[in-house]
């Protein structure tokens, strides 16, 4: 990875200006840099990180283990892809293990999301099985501590 892709994941700060002073180099090479990383589509885009316990947002969360019958020709790929299109989809994963693929969908409420899942992705052939899990509450996202400790109560010892 380059110096530059790990200070970008570390300060998510695009300004050329700055992250040229951070690894001592000239703007314009960040600049070139950076333009060679979107090219290749190494670098994708920016993305802030917000506190969910922050924004008033009343959007619901889930991640779906999807079980699913590779295809002949394109095995799970071709299946993924498909998924992925969907504009409830934020995330797809090939996994090991018990399912095939991790989905992660946003919805506006519980019964969109049910809906998304009952209708549209559970009843595309090669869709052998869903198992939803609603994400409750955040802790930690993308390395960053969503929640002091210090809102956390400790139950007092129980004598015997």
């Amino acid at each position: 990875m380059s110096e530059l892709l790990s200070v970008l994941q570390e300060t998510a700060d695009p300004r050329p200006e700055r992250l040229a002073k951070i690894l001592g180099c000239s703007p314009q090479d960040v600049e070139s840099e950076l333009e060679e990383l979107r090219k290749n589509k190494t670098l994708l885009g920016w993305m802030p990180l917000l506190n969910p316990m922050h924004c008033n947002s009343d959007q619901v969360r889930a991640v779906i283990e999807v079980k699913i019958s590779p295809e002949r020709e394109g095995g799970f790929d071709r299946m993924a892809l498909r998924i992925s299109k969907f504009e409830e989809v934020e995330s797809c994963y090939l996994m090991s293990g018990g399912y095939d693929l991790l989905v992660f969908v946003t919805g506006k409420n519980l019964k969109s999301v049910a809906s998304f899942i009952s209708e549209r992705l559970a009843t595309i052939q090669g869709v052998l099985s869903t198992a939803t899990h609603f994400l409750l509450r955040p802790y930690k996202d993308h390395g960053q501590l969503l929640c002091e400790e210090s809102g956390f109560q400790e139950k007092p010892s129980v004598s015997p």
